[in-house]
C-alpha cells in the first residue's frame, strides 16, 4: 500500500515537470541576477513544484515577501513579482516600484508573473497608477493543478466555493477546465465524462468548447484516464461538516495541513535527556514543522486508517524496529556487520518517523478522548443517522450558552440543517437569534452566506429527502469495522461520504440504478463522450483496472480522499482513483471561507 499509485499507471511527475519547464523559460527571459517578490499565498503551492535549488540555478539570489514600503536591499538587476491577479496586491506593487524608482540607482528591471492568469483589470490598474510601463515582462504562469501526492492534485483556490455559490463568479471553473485541458495534453484525451451539479456542467461545457476552438490540441497519446467524474461540492454539503476520523483527517481538523506541511506543538517532540523529567526547562518554543506525504513509508501506511486502528500499527512497527536494531549483537562476520551498517540509514529514518507519528498520535489522542470531543461526535452521528434532526438540539444550545467557538456551532447547526433538508422556520429562527445574541450582530452576514450556499436554510418543500437518500445510498452503516474495514464508512466511523458513494456506484453498477436519488440532489447529472483518434481506443487487458479522475469542484476533505484510496485498493474494485480539487478543505476552513464580519461604523 505504501506507494499506492506509483504501482498504478498514473505518474504525475510529467505534470510537475511541465510546471518546472514553464518556470525555467520565464526566469531565463530575465537575464542576470534576480530577486523574487512573493505573494505570500503562492509560496506553499510553488514549493511543491520547484525547490529553491531550481530557482538558484537560474540566478535567483534573493526572495522577499510582498508588503508595502521599500523593497529590502538587494544587489540584483531583475526584480520579479510573483502574484495572484488581485487589485489589493497591485496597490502594494505600485508602492514598491515607485519607491524603488525614486530611490536607488542603478536602474532595475521589473517583471511581473501573474498566477494563474494575466488580468486586464490588474494591468489597467497598474497603468492608471503610472507603473505598467516599468515592467519589461508581463506574463502568466498557469499553475492550475498542483501535484500534492502520487494520486492527488489541487488548484489551491481558497475562494472557489464562495465564488461559485455566492458570487456566481465562474473564474475558478474556467481555471479548472484549463487545468483539465493541460492534463489531457499530457495524459491523453479522457474518453468518458460524467458529472453531477451546475458547476460540473459548466466545466464540461468549457472543456468541450476549448477542444472545439483548438482542434490542434487533439494529441496522439494513449489515454491514461478512462473516466472523468466532475462533482459539485454542493451535491454533498454534509461530508465536510462532519469530523473526519482518519489519521490524516484528524491532523487536519486539529492542526491544519498547509501544502503538505503541518505545524505541531513542540513539547511532545523535545528529545528527553536521560534522567530528565517531563516539562524540563529547555523545552523548544518554535512549532515543530513536518512534511506529510506518501514518500514517508509509515505515513503512507497509516494516513488513511481510522484513528482507532493507528495505535496497533505503531506498536507493531516499534517491535519490528527494535528487533532490527537488536540484530547488531548477532552480526559476527565482516559481511554481516557490513550488511547491518548498509541498512542503518533506512532503520534510523524509520525510527525517527515512528517517533514523530507516535508523538502526533499522542497529541490527537489527548483531544479525541476528551468529553467535549465525544459529546460533539455523538450529536454529529445522531444527525447523520437521522435522530432528532427536526428540533432544537440541547447540546448545541449548551455550547452556545457556554460560548464555544462559533465555527463549532455553525458546523453543527449546518449539519443538522443538511440532514433534515433544511430546518423548520421556528427552529432556524431560534438558532439564529441565539447565535446573534451570544456572538454579536456582526455575524448576520455569515448566517446569510450559509443560507445562500444551502448550508443553513429553512425547509421549503415541507419534505425531508435525507432519509430516502441515506437509505438508498447506504450512507449510514451501523456495524462499521474500523480495524479491517470492508466499506468506505470507516472514515467517519459509520457515515459513508455521499460524494464517494456516488463515485463507487458510478463504477458499478452505474448511475441508472440510482436515478431517483440523483434527481433529489442539486443540479443536473450528465454524461459526455470524447471521440478518440483511431488507434487510441483502449483494449483492456484481463485484470487491468480502469482509471477514474474524480474532480471535486468546491473542495475535498482528507477523509473523502482516504475513502477513494480504499476503493482503489479493493481486490475486486476494478477501478483506480486519482483525485483533483479546487482546494483541500475541512469543515473549519470551509465555513471560515464563507464567514464575513460586519465592520462596526468608524464613528
Amino acid at each position: 500500500m505504501a506507494a499506492h499509485l506509483s504501482s498504478g499507471r498514473v505518474n504525475l511527475t510529467a505534470l510537475r515537470e511541465a510546471g518546472r519547464r514553464e518556470l525555467r523559460e520565464f526566469l531565463d527571459k530575465c537575464a542576470g541576477p534576480k530577486a523574487i517578490v512573493w505573494d505570500e499565498y503562492l509560496t506553499g503551492p510553488f514549493g511543491l513544484i520547484a525547490q529553491y535549488s531550481l530557482l538558484k540555478e537560474h540566478e535567483v539570489e534573493k526572495m522577499f515577501t510582498l508588503k508595502p514600503g521599500r523593497l529590502p536591499q538587494a544587489d540584483v538587476k531583475n526584480i520579479i513579482f510573483f502574484v495572484r491577479p488581485k487589485l489589493e496586491l497591485m496597490d502594494i506593487i505600485t508602492d514598491n516600484v515607485l519607491r524603488e524608482e525614486r530611490g536607488r540607482s542603478p536602474q532595475r528591471d521589473f517583471h511581473i508573473l501573474f498566477v494563474p492568469r494575466r488580468s486586464l483589470l490588474c494591468e489597467q490598474w497598474l497603468k492608471e497608477q503610472g507603473v505598467l510601463g516599468s515592467f519589461i515582462h508581463r506574463e502568466q504562469y498557469s499553475l492550475d493543478l498542483i501535484p500534492f501526492d502520487g494520486d492527488l492534485l489541487s488548484m489551491e483556490s481558497e475562494s472557489a466555493f464562495k465564488e461559485c455559490y455566492l458570487e456566481s463568479d465562474q473564474t475558478s471553473l474556467y481555471h479548472a477546465a484549463k487545468g483539465l485541458m493541460t492534463l489531457q495534453a499530457l495524459y491523453g484525451t479522457i474518453p468518458q465524462i460524467f458529472g453531477k451539479g451546475e458547476c460540473a456542467r459548466h466545466v464540461a461545457n468549457m472543456m468541450i468548447r476549448m477542444k472545439r476552438e483548438f482542434p490542434g490540441s487533439q494529441n496522439s497519446i494513449f489515454p491514461v484516464f478512462d473516466t472523468l467524474l466532475l462533482l459539485d461540492r454542493n451535491v454533498d454539503l454534509l461530508t465536510p461538516l462532519a469530523t473526519q476520523l482518519t489519521y490524516e483527517g484528524l491532523i487536519d481538523e486539529i492542526y491544519g495541513i498547509q501544502n503538505t506541511y503541518v505545524k505541531l506543538p513542540p513539547e511532545k517532540f523535545a528529545p528527553k535527556k536521560q534522567g530528565e523529567k517531563e516539562g524540563g526547562k529547555d523545552l523548544p518554543t518554535e512549532p515543530k514543522k513536518l512534511q506529510l506525504n506518501s514518500a514517508e513509508e509509515l505515513y503512507a501506511e497509516i494516513r488513511d486508517k481510522n484513528f482507532n486502528a493507528v495505535g496497533s500499527v505503531l506498536s507493531k512497527k516499534a517491535k519490528i524496529i527494535s528487533a532490527a536494531f537488536e540484530e547488531r549483537h548477532h552480526a559476527k562476520t565482516v559481511g554481516e556487520i557490513k550488511q547491518f551498517v548498509s541498512q542503518l540509514p533506512h532503520m534510523q529514518a524509520a525510527r525517527s518517523s515512528l517517533a514523530n507519528h507516535t508523538s502526533i498520535a499522542e497529541l490527537i489522542k489527548d483531544i479525541t478522548t476528551s468529553e467535549d470531543f465525544f459529546d460533539n461526535l455523538t450529536v454529529e452521528q445522531e444527525f447523520m443517522s437521522g435522530i432528532d434532526t427536526d428540533k432544537v438540539n440541547n447540546y448545541i444550545e449548551d455550547c452556545i450558552a457556554q460560548k464555544h467557538p462559533l465555527i463549532k456551532i455553525l458546523r453543527l447547526v449546518c449539519l443538522q440543517s443538511v440532514c433534515n433538508s433544511g430546518l423548520k422556520q421556528k427552529v432556524l429562527d431560534h438558532y439564529k437569534r441565539e447565535i446573534i445574541q451570544t456572538y454579536g450582530y456582526e455575524h448576520i452576514l455569515t448566517l446569510n452566506n450559509l443560507e445562500k450556499a444551502g448550508l443553513l436554510k429553512p425547509q421549503t418543500s415541507g419534505r425531508n429527502n435525507y432519509p430516502t437518500i441515506r437509505k438508498t445510498l447506504r450512507l449510514w452503516m451501523d456495524d462499521v469495522n474500523e480495524q479491517n474495514p470492508n466499506d468506505i464508512s470507516y472514515v467517519y466511523s459509520g457515515y459513508a461520504p455521499l460524494s464517494v458513494r456516488l463515485a463507487q456506484l458510478l463504477a458499478r453498477p452505474g448511475w441508472r440504478s440510482i436515478e431517483e436519488v440523483l434527481k433529489m440532489l442539486p443540479g443536473p447529472h450528465f454524461e459526455e463522450r470524447q471521440q478518440l483518434p483511431t488507434g487510441l481506443q483502449k483494449k483492456r487487458q484481463h485484470g487491468e483496472n480502469r482509471v477514474t479522475l474524480v474532480f471535486f469542484l468546491g473542495g475535498v476533505t482528507y477523509a473523502e480522499i482516504a475513502a477513494l484510496r480504499f476503493l482503489s485498493q479493493m481486490e475486486d474494485g476494478g477501478t483506480e482513483y486519482v483525485i483533483a480539487t479546487t482546494k483541500l478543505i475541512n469543515g473549519t476552513t470551509w465555513i471560515k471561507s464563507l464567514m464575513e464580519k460586519l465592520e462596526p461604523a468608524p464613528f
